[in-house]
Protein backbone atom coordinates (compact mmCIF):
# COMPACT_ATOMS: atom_id res chain seq x y z
CA UNK A 1 0.00 0.00 0.00
CA UNK A 2 2.69 2.51 0.78
CA UNK A 3 4.78 1.53 -2.36
CA UNK A 4 1.39 2.30 -4.18
CA UNK A 5 0.95 5.32 -2.48
CA UNK A 6 4.84 6.29 -2.52
CA UNK A 7 7.69 3.99 -4.37
CA UNK A 8 6.23 3.59 -7.49
CA UNK A 9 5.76 7.79 -7.74
CA UNK A 10 9.02 8.22 -6.39
CA UNK A 11 10.25 6.06 -9.48
CA UNK A 12 9.02 8.08 -12.37
CA UNK A 13 8.93 11.65 -10.66
CA UNK A 14 10.66 11.89 -7.11
CA UNK A 15 10.22 15.38 -7.44
CA UNK A 16 6.96 15.76 -8.22
CA UNK A 17 4.98 17.77 -5.14
CA UNK A 18 3.16 15.55 -2.54
CA UNK A 19 2.21 17.21 0.34
CA UNK A 20 2.03 21.04 0.69
CA UNK A 21 1.27 21.47 4.31
CA UNK A 22 -0.55 25.22 5.21
CA UNK A 23 0.67 25.76 8.42
CA UNK A 24 -1.16 27.75 10.60
CA UNK A 25 1.36 30.31 10.72
CA UNK A 26 -0.39 32.14 7.48
CA UNK A 27 1.89 32.23 4.39
CA UNK A 28 3.90 29.60 5.79
CA UNK A 29 3.65 26.84 3.00
CA UNK A 30 5.72 23.99 3.05
CA UNK A 31 6.43 21.63 -0.53
CA UNK A 32 7.20 18.06 0.29
CA UNK A 33 7.88 16.05 -3.05
CA UNK A 34 7.59 12.41 -3.17
CA UNK A 35 10.81 11.54 -2.73
CA UNK A 36 10.60 13.40 0.42
CA UNK A 37 8.05 12.08 1.61
CA UNK A 38 9.37 8.56 1.24
CA UNK A 39 12.85 9.30 3.28
CA UNK A 40 10.71 10.56 6.14
CA UNK A 41 8.13 7.50 5.89
CA UNK A 42 11.22 5.23 5.68
CA UNK A 43 12.93 6.35 8.69
CA UNK A 44 9.65 6.71 10.90
CA UNK A 45 8.86 3.16 9.70
CA UNK A 46 12.61 1.73 11.13
CA UNK A 47 12.11 3.86 14.34
CA UNK A 48 8.78 1.66 15.23
CA UNK A 49 10.40 -1.19 14.19
CA UNK A 50 13.75 -0.49 16.32
CA UNK A 51 11.00 0.11 19.24
CA UNK A 52 9.63 -3.53 18.98
CA UNK A 53 6.57 -2.38 16.77
CA UNK A 54 5.73 -5.53 14.11
CA UNK A 55 3.25 -6.23 11.61
CA UNK A 56 -0.46 -6.55 13.01
CA UNK A 57 0.34 -3.92 16.06
CA UNK A 58 -1.85 -0.80 16.82
CA UNK A 59 -0.70 2.27 16.69
CA UNK A 60 -2.35 5.61 17.81
CA UNK A 61 -2.39 8.62 16.07
CA UNK A 62 -2.74 11.73 17.87
CA UNK A 63 -1.33 14.43 15.95
CA UNK A 64 -2.30 17.48 14.06
CA UNK A 65 -2.65 17.47 10.22
CA UNK A 66 1.44 17.89 9.43
CA UNK A 67 3.73 15.76 6.96
CA UNK A 68 5.09 13.92 9.78
CA UNK A 69 1.34 12.74 10.74
CA UNK A 70 0.93 11.92 6.93
CA UNK A 71 4.61 10.01 7.24
CA UNK A 72 3.26 7.76 10.70
CA UNK A 73 0.42 6.89 8.78
CA UNK A 74 1.92 5.41 5.74
CA UNK A 75 5.25 4.41 7.65
CA UNK A 76 2.86 2.17 10.14
CA UNK A 77 1.18 0.86 6.82
CA UNK A 78 4.49 -0.08 5.04
CA UNK A 79 5.22 -2.29 8.31
CA UNK A 80 2.28 -4.10 8.84
CA UNK A 81 1.05 -2.10 11.82
CA UNK A 82 -2.27 -1.17 12.23
CA UNK A 83 -2.97 2.94 13.12
CA UNK A 84 -5.74 4.31 14.54
CA UNK A 85 -5.73 8.06 14.61
CA UNK A 86 -7.05 10.24 17.05
CA UNK A 87 -8.68 13.47 16.01
CA UNK A 88 -6.15 15.89 18.16
CA UNK A 89 -9.10 18.03 19.59
CA UNK A 90 -10.44 14.82 21.36
CA UNK A 91 -9.84 14.65 25.49
CA UNK A 92 -7.47 12.47 27.62
CA UNK A 93 -10.55 10.26 28.67
CA UNK A 94 -11.75 9.53 24.45
CA UNK A 95 -8.00 9.21 23.77
CA UNK A 96 -7.40 6.58 26.63
CA UNK A 97 -10.70 4.58 25.89
CA UNK A 98 -10.11 4.21 22.06
CA UNK A 99 -6.20 3.06 22.86
CA UNK A 100 -7.77 0.47 25.13
CA UNK A 101 -10.21 -0.58 23.08
CA UNK A 102 -7.49 -1.48 20.13
CA UNK A 103 -4.88 -2.12 22.56
CA UNK A 104 -2.35 -0.11 20.85
CA UNK A 105 1.18 -0.32 21.87
CA UNK A 106 2.67 2.90 20.73
CA UNK A 107 1.41 6.58 20.38
CA UNK A 108 2.55 9.34 17.92
CA UNK A 109 2.17 13.09 19.18
CA UNK A 110 3.54 15.97 19.23
CA UNK A 111 4.93 18.22 21.90
CA UNK A 112 2.03 20.74 21.39
CA UNK A 113 0.04 21.51 18.18
CA UNK A 114 -0.96 24.39 17.07
CA UNK A 115 -4.86 25.70 15.42
CA UNK A 116 -5.92 29.45 15.34
CA UNK A 117 -2.87 30.65 16.82
CA UNK A 118 -3.52 29.05 19.71
CA UNK A 119 -1.78 25.98 21.47
CA UNK A 120 -2.44 23.28 22.10
CA UNK A 121 -1.44 21.04 24.53
CA UNK A 122 -1.06 17.16 22.97
CA UNK A 123 1.48 15.77 25.09
CA UNK A 124 0.21 16.39 28.34
CA UNK A 125 -3.33 14.96 27.29
CA UNK A 126 -1.29 11.74 25.79
CA UNK A 127 0.23 11.57 29.33
CA UNK A 128 -2.86 11.57 30.83
CA UNK A 129 -4.25 9.42 28.55
CA UNK A 130 -1.33 6.62 28.75
CA UNK A 131 -0.92 6.91 32.48
CA UNK A 132 -2.66 3.71 33.42
CA UNK A 133 -2.09 1.80 30.21
CA UNK A 134 -0.51 -1.49 30.09
CA UNK A 135 -0.23 -1.86 26.30
CA UNK A 136 1.39 1.41 25.79
CA UNK A 137 5.14 0.71 25.61
CA UNK A 138 6.22 3.37 23.84
CA UNK A 139 5.00 7.86 23.00
CA UNK A 140 7.20 8.73 20.11
CA UNK A 141 7.21 12.76 20.43
CA UNK A 142 7.69 14.92 17.32
CA UNK A 143 8.18 18.56 17.62
CA UNK A 144 5.56 21.52 16.68
CA UNK A 145 7.04 24.05 18.95
CA UNK A 146 10.12 24.96 20.46
CA UNK A 147 8.57 24.31 23.93
CA UNK A 148 10.12 21.84 26.26
CA UNK A 149 7.67 19.18 27.33
CA UNK A 150 7.98 16.69 30.20
CA UNK A 151 9.67 13.46 28.89
CA UNK A 152 8.90 10.50 30.72
CA UNK A 153 10.53 6.33 30.81
CA UNK A 154 8.31 5.32 27.87
CA UNK A 155 8.64 8.99 25.94
CA UNK A 156 10.90 9.22 22.80
CA UNK A 157 11.76 11.74 20.99
CA UNK A 158 10.73 11.02 16.89
CA UNK A 159 13.21 13.31 15.10
CA UNK A 160 15.96 12.80 16.85
CA UNK A 161 15.80 8.79 16.15
CA UNK A 162 14.29 9.56 12.79
CA UNK A 163 17.76 11.07 11.86
CA UNK A 164 19.80 8.27 12.79
CA UNK A 165 17.21 5.61 10.89
CA UNK A 166 17.83 4.32 7.86
CA UNK A 167 16.60 5.92 4.83
CA UNK A 168 15.28 2.90 3.47
CA UNK A 169 12.69 0.37 4.70
CA UNK A 170 11.23 -2.92 2.74
CA UNK A 171 7.86 -3.14 2.90
CA UNK A 172 5.96 -5.79 4.64
CA UNK A 173 4.34 -7.74 2.25
CA UNK A 174 0.41 -8.20 3.26
CA UNK A 175 -2.54 -9.64 2.14
CA UNK A 176 -5.87 -7.42 0.27
CA UNK A 177 -7.62 -8.42 3.64
CA UNK A 178 -5.18 -7.81 6.51
CA UNK A 179 -6.26 -5.01 8.34
CA UNK A 180 -4.81 -0.97 7.08
CA UNK A 181 -6.33 1.02 9.94
CA UNK A 182 -9.24 1.44 12.41
CA UNK A 183 -11.18 4.59 12.85
CA UNK A 184 -13.45 5.48 15.75
CA UNK A 185 -16.84 6.74 15.54
CA UNK A 186 -20.11 7.29 17.02
CA UNK A 187 -23.12 4.83 17.18
CA UNK A 188 -26.37 5.34 18.69
CA UNK A 189 -25.01 3.51 21.95
CA UNK A 190 -22.52 5.37 24.06
CA UNK A 191 -19.44 3.48 23.41
CA UNK A 192 -17.81 4.22 20.21
CA UNK A 193 -17.01 1.90 17.46
CA UNK A 194 -13.63 0.74 15.62
CA UNK A 195 -14.12 0.31 11.94
CA UNK A 196 -11.68 -1.78 10.31
CA UNK A 197 -10.64 -0.91 6.70
CA UNK A 198 -8.47 -2.95 4.67
CA UNK A 199 -6.01 -3.26 2.37
CA UNK A 200 -6.45 -3.31 -1.62
CA UNK A 201 -10.07 -2.83 -1.49
CA UNK A 202 -10.05 0.74 0.66
CA UNK A 203 -7.24 1.72 -1.60
CA UNK A 204 -8.67 1.10 -4.79
CA UNK A 205 -11.80 2.69 -4.04
CA UNK A 206 -10.59 5.68 -2.54
CA UNK A 207 -7.79 6.26 -5.34
CA UNK A 208 -10.84 5.69 -8.09
CA UNK A 209 -13.74 8.43 -6.44
CA UNK A 210 -10.59 10.93 -5.78
CA UNK A 211 -10.26 10.63 -9.90
CA UNK A 212 -13.56 10.02 -10.93
CA UNK A 213 -15.76 12.45 -8.61
CA UNK A 214 -13.29 15.47 -8.52
CA UNK A 215 -11.81 14.81 -11.77
CA UNK A 216 -8.43 15.29 -10.64
CA UNK A 217 -5.74 15.60 -13.34
CA UNK A 218 -2.05 15.31 -13.15
CA UNK A 219 -0.69 18.07 -11.64
CA UNK A 220 -3.38 19.45 -10.00
CA UNK A 221 -3.22 20.44 -6.82
CA UNK A 222 -6.19 19.37 -4.93
CA UNK A 223 -6.80 20.80 -1.53
CA UNK A 224 -9.57 18.66 1.23
CA UNK A 225 -9.39 21.20 4.31
CA UNK A 226 -10.42 17.98 6.42
CA UNK A 227 -8.51 16.84 9.75
CA UNK A 228 -6.37 13.48 9.06
CA UNK A 229 -8.18 12.33 12.72
CA UNK A 230 -12.00 11.78 10.79
CA UNK A 231 -12.15 9.15 7.48
CA UNK A 232 -12.66 12.83 5.09
CA UNK A 233 -8.90 13.04 6.20
CA UNK A 234 -7.68 9.28 5.74
CA UNK A 235 -9.40 9.12 2.29
CA UNK A 236 -9.01 12.77 0.63
CA UNK A 237 -6.08 14.20 2.21
CA UNK A 238 -3.84 10.81 2.48
CA UNK A 239 -4.62 7.57 -0.11
CA UNK A 240 -6.98 8.64 -2.52
CA UNK A 241 -4.59 11.70 -3.46
CA UNK A 242 -1.09 9.87 -2.82
CA UNK A 243 -2.00 6.94 -4.69
CA UNK A 244 -3.19 8.86 -7.93
CA UNK A 245 0.69 10.47 -7.46
CA UNK A 246 -1.48 13.28 -6.63
CA UNK A 247 -0.28 16.79 -5.17
CA UNK A 248 -2.48 17.15 -1.43
CA UNK A 249 -2.68 20.49 0.54
CA UNK A 250 -2.70 19.70 4.16
CA UNK A 251 -4.87 22.37 6.02
CA UNK A 252 -3.88 22.62 9.79
CA UNK A 253 -5.43 25.93 10.90
CA UNK A 254 -8.93 27.58 11.01
CA UNK A 255 -11.49 28.73 8.52
CA UNK A 256 -11.28 32.38 10.09
CA UNK A 257 -7.29 32.86 11.29
CA UNK A 258 -6.04 35.02 10.54
CA UNK A 259 -9.33 36.51 9.09
CA UNK A 260 -12.41 34.89 7.01
CA UNK A 261 -10.20 35.16 3.57
CA UNK A 262 -8.03 32.14 5.15
CA UNK A 263 -9.34 29.51 2.59
CA UNK A 264 -9.50 32.09 -0.54
CA UNK A 265 -6.06 33.47 0.09
CA UNK A 266 -4.41 29.87 0.68
CA UNK A 267 -6.53 29.15 -3.04
CA UNK A 268 -5.14 31.89 -4.84
CA UNK A 269 -1.07 31.61 -3.46
CA UNK A 270 -1.06 27.97 -3.78
CA UNK A 271 -3.11 27.45 -6.98
CA UNK A 272 -5.63 25.27 -5.78
CA UNK A 273 -7.72 23.22 -8.72
CA UNK A 274 -10.34 21.04 -6.41
CA UNK A 275 -11.36 22.21 -2.95
CA UNK A 276 -13.26 19.67 -0.91
CA UNK A 277 -15.06 21.61 2.56
CA UNK A 278 -17.59 21.01 5.14
CA UNK A 279 -21.28 22.83 4.73
CA UNK A 280 -20.87 24.25 8.32
CA UNK A 281 -17.36 26.06 7.28
CA UNK A 282 -19.46 27.36 4.30
CA UNK A 283 -22.05 28.76 6.35
CA UNK A 284 -19.41 30.45 9.03
CA UNK A 285 -18.03 32.35 6.33
CA UNK A 286 -21.18 33.29 4.43
CA UNK A 287 -22.04 35.08 7.33
CA UNK A 288 -18.72 37.06 6.81
CA UNK A 289 -20.31 38.29 3.56
CA UNK A 290 -18.61 38.32 -0.33
CA UNK A 291 -15.88 40.46 0.26
CA UNK A 292 -13.26 38.01 2.07
CA UNK A 293 -13.79 35.61 -1.15
CA UNK A 294 -13.94 38.28 -3.98
CA UNK A 295 -10.82 39.72 -2.83
CA UNK A 296 -8.50 36.75 -3.75
CA UNK A 297 -8.17 35.46 -7.23
CA UNK A 298 -10.31 31.94 -7.59
CA UNK A 299 -9.61 31.84 -11.12
CA UNK A 300 -7.43 28.09 -10.43
CA UNK A 301 -10.31 26.53 -8.72
CA UNK A 302 -12.29 24.04 -11.31
CA UNK A 303 -14.10 21.40 -8.70
CA UNK A 304 -15.67 22.19 -5.51
CA UNK A 305 -16.49 19.48 -2.89
CA UNK A 306 -18.81 19.44 0.12
CA UNK A 307 -18.37 16.75 2.99
CA UNK A 308 -19.47 15.64 6.12
CA UNK A 309 -23.24 16.79 6.06
CA UNK A 310 -26.29 17.61 3.61
CA UNK A 311 -25.77 20.65 2.48
CA UNK A 312 -28.28 23.15 2.66
CA UNK A 313 -29.77 25.28 -0.45
CA UNK A 314 -28.16 28.84 0.81
CA UNK A 315 -24.83 27.34 1.87
CA UNK A 316 -24.90 25.40 -1.51
CA UNK A 317 -25.89 28.87 -3.89
CA UNK A 318 -23.56 30.73 -1.59
CA UNK A 319 -20.14 28.24 -2.62
CA UNK A 320 -21.09 27.87 -6.26
CA UNK A 321 -21.72 31.31 -7.24
CA UNK A 322 -19.80 33.45 -4.78
CA UNK A 323 -16.78 31.18 -4.80
CA UNK A 324 -16.58 29.75 -7.75
CA UNK A 325 -17.96 32.26 -9.65
CA UNK A 326 -21.09 29.64 -11.44
CA UNK A 327 -18.22 28.17 -13.22
CA UNK A 328 -16.77 25.29 -10.83
CA UNK A 329 -18.25 21.96 -10.52
CA UNK A 330 -19.90 21.47 -7.14
CA UNK A 331 -20.14 17.53 -5.88
CA UNK A 332 -21.95 17.56 -2.98
CA UNK A 333 -20.55 14.11 -1.86
CA UNK A 334 -22.58 11.29 0.46
CA UNK A 335 -20.75 8.96 2.24
CA UNK A 336 -19.58 7.65 5.79
CA UNK A 337 -16.58 6.10 8.04
CA UNK A 338 -18.02 2.83 7.33
CA UNK A 339 -18.02 3.17 3.37
CA UNK A 340 -14.45 4.19 3.21
CA UNK A 341 -15.09 6.30 0.40
CA UNK A 342 -17.39 8.35 -1.73
CA UNK A 343 -20.76 6.45 -2.62
CA UNK A 344 -22.80 8.83 -4.30
CA UNK A 345 -21.95 12.51 -5.47
CA UNK A 346 -23.45 14.21 -8.83
CA UNK A 347 -20.00 13.15 -10.75
CA UNK A 348 -19.01 10.93 -11.97
CA UNK A 349 -21.67 11.01 -15.24
CA UNK A 350 -22.11 12.21 -18.72
CA UNK A 351 -20.21 15.02 -19.63
CA UNK A 352 -22.39 18.10 -18.81
CA UNK A 353 -24.80 16.31 -17.26
CA UNK A 354 -26.78 18.38 -14.79
CA UNK A 355 -26.61 18.76 -11.56
CA UNK A 356 -29.29 19.41 -8.72
CA UNK A 357 -28.41 22.07 -6.34
CA UNK A 358 -27.41 20.61 -2.67
CA UNK A 359 -28.17 17.11 -4.10
CA UNK A 360 -25.70 13.94 -3.95
CA UNK A 361 -27.81 12.61 -6.75
CA UNK A 362 -25.92 9.63 -8.50
CA UNK A 363 -24.49 6.59 -7.25
CA UNK A 364 -20.59 5.83 -7.94
CA UNK A 365 -19.42 2.58 -9.97
CA UNK A 366 -20.83 -0.54 -8.19
CA UNK A 367 -22.61 1.27 -5.43
CA UNK A 368 -26.46 -0.36 -5.70
CA UNK A 369 -28.40 2.39 -3.17
CA UNK A 370 -32.09 0.86 -2.32
CA UNK A 371 -34.72 2.37 -0.40
CA UNK A 372 -36.49 0.43 2.22
CA UNK A 373 -40.18 0.71 3.71
CA UNK A 374 -40.97 0.02 7.20
CA UNK A 375 -41.97 -3.56 6.77
CA UNK A 376 -38.51 -4.02 5.27
CA UNK A 377 -39.25 -4.45 1.67
CA UNK A 378 -37.75 -2.46 -1.43
CA UNK A 379 -39.65 0.89 -2.14
CA UNK A 380 -39.71 0.41 -6.42
CA UNK A 381 -40.36 3.33 -8.46
CA UNK A 382 -39.50 7.25 -8.05
CA UNK A 383 -40.71 9.96 -6.14
CA UNK A 384 -40.18 8.13 -2.78
CA UNK A 385 -38.75 8.29 0.37
CA UNK A 386 -37.27 5.21 2.20
CA UNK A 387 -34.32 4.34 4.56
CA UNK A 388 -30.67 4.35 2.23
CA UNK A 389 -29.66 0.97 2.17
CA UNK A 390 -26.66 -0.42 -0.69
CA UNK A 391 -28.11 -3.76 -2.16
CA UNK A 392 -24.65 -5.27 -2.69
CA UNK A 393 -20.87 -5.07 -1.53
CA UNK A 394 -18.30 -2.20 -2.42
CA UNK A 395 -14.63 -2.44 -2.01
CA UNK A 396 -14.42 0.54 0.12
CA UNK A 397 -16.57 -0.82 2.72
CA UNK A 398 -15.67 -1.63 6.20
CA UNK A 399 -15.32 -5.07 6.92
CA UNK A 400 -15.66 -5.35 10.66
CA UNK A 401 -15.68 -3.58 14.51
CA UNK A 402 -13.10 -4.37 15.87
CA UNK A 403 -13.06 -6.80 18.71
CA UNK A 404 -17.11 -6.92 18.05
CA UNK A 405 -18.08 -8.24 15.05
CA UNK A 406 -21.53 -8.88 15.88
CA UNK A 407 -21.75 -5.43 16.98
CA UNK A 408 -20.99 -5.03 13.43
CA UNK A 409 -23.52 -7.55 12.31
CA UNK A 410 -25.90 -5.79 14.06
CA UNK A 411 -25.38 -1.99 13.06
CA UNK A 412 -25.46 -2.77 9.72
CA UNK A 413 -27.08 -5.67 8.65
CA UNK A 414 -29.39 -6.84 11.03
CA UNK A 415 -32.55 -4.36 10.06
CA UNK A 416 -32.86 -5.05 6.36
CA UNK A 417 -31.12 -8.38 6.03
CA UNK A 418 -29.07 -8.75 2.77
CA UNK A 419 -28.50 -5.37 3.00
CA UNK A 420 -26.00 -2.31 4.33
CA UNK A 421 -28.26 -0.56 6.34
CA UNK A 422 -26.83 3.24 5.77
CA UNK A 423 -28.52 4.95 8.96
CA UNK A 424 -29.38 7.52 7.25
CA UNK A 425 -33.26 8.48 5.54
CA UNK A 426 -32.72 9.24 1.78
CA UNK A 427 -35.48 10.70 -1.24
CA UNK A 428 -35.78 9.21 -4.73
CA UNK A 429 -36.78 12.04 -7.12
CA UNK A 430 -39.20 11.55 -10.09
CA UNK A 431 -35.96 11.66 -12.25
CA UNK A 432 -33.95 9.03 -9.48
CA UNK A 433 -31.96 11.03 -7.99
CA UNK A 434 -30.73 10.39 -4.56
CA UNK A 435 -31.57 13.41 -1.92
CA UNK A 436 -29.97 12.21 1.69
CA UNK A 437 -32.42 13.74 4.32
CA UNK A 438 -30.38 13.04 7.56
CA UNK A 439 -30.16 10.17 10.29
CA UNK A 440 -32.80 7.79 10.98
CA UNK A 441 -31.52 7.00 14.85
CA UNK A 442 -30.18 8.81 17.41
CA UNK A 443 -27.10 10.09 16.17
CA UNK A 444 -26.50 13.86 15.74
CA UNK A 445 -24.84 16.09 12.94
CA UNK A 446 -22.54 18.71 14.74
CA UNK A 447 -20.21 20.58 12.33
CA UNK A 448 -20.14 17.72 10.26
CA UNK A 449 -18.94 15.36 12.79
CA UNK A 450 -20.88 12.66 13.80
CA UNK A 451 -21.87 12.09 17.87
CA UNK A 452 -24.60 9.87 19.29
CA UNK A 453 -27.01 11.50 21.94
CA UNK A 454 -26.28 8.82 23.78
CA UNK A 455 -22.36 9.20 24.33
CA UNK A 456 -23.48 12.68 26.07
CA UNK A 457 -26.14 11.66 27.83
CA UNK A 458 -23.26 8.71 29.57
CA UNK A 459 -20.88 11.88 29.98
CA UNK A 460 -23.53 13.75 31.74
CA UNK A 461 -24.97 11.22 33.94
CA UNK A 462 -21.39 11.23 35.75
CA UNK A 463 -22.42 14.24 37.88
CA UNK A 464 -23.66 13.19 40.95
CA UNK A 465 -26.74 15.88 40.96
CA UNK A 466 -28.35 14.68 37.69
CA UNK A 467 -30.05 11.63 37.68
CA UNK A 468 -31.66 11.53 34.34
CA UNK A 469 -30.12 13.09 30.85
CA UNK A 470 -32.11 13.18 27.32
CA UNK A 471 -30.05 14.61 24.49
CA UNK A 472 -31.38 15.55 20.79
CA UNK A 473 -30.72 17.46 18.19
CA UNK A 474 -31.67 20.55 16.95
CA UNK A 475 -31.25 22.77 13.91
CA UNK A 476 -28.60 24.86 14.25
CA UNK A 477 -27.45 28.23 12.01
CA UNK A 478 -23.54 27.45 11.71
CA UNK A 479 -23.14 23.70 12.89
CA UNK A 480 -26.10 22.00 10.98
CA UNK A 481 -26.97 20.41 14.20
CA UNK A 482 -26.48 21.42 17.86
CA UNK A 483 -27.35 19.46 21.07
CA UNK A 484 -30.17 20.15 23.24
CA UNK A 485 -29.89 18.49 26.91
CA UNK A 486 -33.42 18.31 28.90
CA UNK A 487 -32.32 17.34 32.66
CA UNK A 488 -33.57 16.52 35.92
CA UNK A 489 -31.79 17.42 38.99
CA UNK A 490 -32.20 15.51 42.33
CA UNK A 491 -32.93 18.75 44.69
CA UNK A 492 -35.43 20.98 42.21
CA UNK A 493 -33.29 24.17 44.85
CA UNK A 494 -29.59 23.03 43.79
CA UNK A 495 -27.93 26.11 42.13
CA UNK A 496 -28.69 25.05 38.57
CA UNK A 497 -26.56 27.53 36.52
CA UNK A 498 -23.40 26.14 38.85
CA UNK A 499 -24.36 22.38 37.62
CA UNK A 500 -24.67 23.60 34.00
CA UNK A 501 -21.39 24.88 33.94
CA UNK A 502 -20.17 21.81 35.52
CA UNK A 503 -22.13 19.64 32.86
CA UNK A 504 -20.92 21.34 30.15
CA UNK A 505 -17.16 21.13 31.46
CA UNK A 506 -17.60 17.18 32.06
CA UNK A 507 -18.65 16.85 28.61
CA UNK A 508 -15.81 18.47 27.17
CA UNK A 509 -13.64 16.60 29.05
CA UNK A 510 -15.11 12.94 28.53
CA UNK A 511 -15.95 13.85 24.76
CA UNK A 512 -14.45 17.12 22.95
CA UNK A 513 -15.50 20.59 23.17
CA UNK A 514 -17.79 20.18 20.10
CA UNK A 515 -19.65 17.73 21.76
CA UNK A 516 -20.87 20.37 24.86
CA UNK A 517 -24.71 21.04 24.68
CA UNK A 518 -25.60 24.30 23.43
CA UNK A 519 -28.69 24.72 25.37
CA UNK A 520 -29.64 22.74 28.81
CA UNK A 521 -32.78 23.10 30.45
CA UNK A 522 -33.63 21.49 34.07
CA UNK A 523 -36.92 20.14 33.44
CA UNK A 524 -38.76 17.85 36.66
CA UNK A 525 -39.18 14.68 34.65
CA UNK A 526 -38.74 13.07 31.20
CA UNK A 527 -41.39 12.48 29.35
CA UNK A 528 -41.81 8.36 28.88
CA UNK A 529 -43.38 5.29 28.00
CA UNK A 530 -44.92 2.69 30.16
CA UNK A 531 -41.63 0.56 29.24
CA UNK A 532 -39.52 2.86 30.35
CA UNK A 533 -38.32 4.62 27.25
CA UNK A 534 -37.37 7.99 26.66
CA UNK A 535 -39.90 9.56 24.04
CA UNK A 536 -37.46 11.75 22.24
CA UNK A 537 -39.58 12.71 19.43
CA UNK A 538 -41.54 14.52 21.58
CA UNK A 539 -38.57 16.57 23.21
CA UNK A 540 -37.58 17.49 19.48
CA UNK A 541 -40.67 18.61 18.59
CA UNK A 542 -40.95 21.04 21.46
CA UNK A 543 -37.45 22.63 20.41
CA UNK A 544 -38.39 22.92 17.10
CA UNK A 545 -41.88 24.50 17.80
CA UNK A 546 -44.11 22.04 16.58
CA UNK A 547 -45.89 21.78 19.58
CA UNK A 548 -49.62 21.45 18.02
CA UNK A 549 -48.62 18.52 16.38
CA UNK A 550 -47.06 16.03 18.65
CA UNK A 551 -48.51 13.05 17.44
CA UNK A 552 -49.50 10.23 19.57
CA UNK A 553 -48.85 10.42 23.12
CA UNK A 554 -51.08 7.39 24.21
CA UNK A 555 -48.26 5.64 25.33
CA UNK A 556 -46.63 8.10 27.99
CA UNK A 557 -46.46 6.87 31.40
CA UNK A 558 -48.25 10.19 32.21
CA UNK A 559 -49.44 12.72 29.34
CA UNK A 560 -49.39 15.54 31.47
CA UNK A 561 -45.87 15.75 31.19
CA UNK A 562 -45.87 17.36 28.00
CA UNK A 563 -47.20 20.57 29.45
CA UNK A 564 -44.74 20.43 32.19
CA UNK A 565 -42.14 20.41 29.73
CA UNK A 566 -43.45 23.00 27.40
CA UNK A 567 -43.65 26.00 29.81
CA UNK A 568 -40.24 25.10 31.14
CA UNK A 569 -38.86 25.27 27.70
CA UNK A 570 -41.20 29.11 26.87
CA UNK A 571 -39.87 30.44 30.48
CA UNK A 572 -36.53 29.29 29.37
CA UNK A 573 -36.35 31.07 25.52
CA UNK A 574 -37.69 33.87 27.60
CA UNK A 575 -35.11 33.75 30.03
CA UNK A 576 -32.65 33.43 27.05
CA UNK A 577 -33.67 36.11 24.88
Amino acid sequence: LSVNCLDRHVEKSPNRVALIWERDEPGTAVHVTYRELLDLTCRLANTLKKYGIQKGDKVAIYMSVSPLSVAAMLACARIGAVHTVVFAGFSAESLAGRIMDSGCKAVITYNQGVRGGRIIELKTTVDEAVKNSASVKHVFVAQRTDNKVQMGDRDIPLEEEMAKAASVCIPESMDSEDMLFMLYTSGSTGKPKGIVHTQAGYLLYTALTHKYVFDYQEGDVFACVADIGWITGHSYVVYGPLCNGGTSVLFESTPVYPDPGRYWEMVQRLKINQFYGAPTSIRLLLNYGEEWVKKYDRSSLKTLGSVGEPINHDAWQWFYHVVGEGRCTLVDTWWQTETGGICIAPRPSEEKAEIVPAMAMRPFFGIVPVLMNENGKVIEGNDVSGALCIAQPWPGMARTIYGDHQRFVDAYFKAYPGYYFTGDGAYRTKEGYYQITGRMDDVINISGHRLGTAEIEDAMADHPEVPETAVIGYPHKIKGEGAFAFIVLKDQTAHTDHIKEELKTIVASKIAKYAVPDHILVVKRLPKTRSGKIMRRLLRKVVTEQSSDLGDVTTLDDPSVVKEILDAYQKYKKNSS
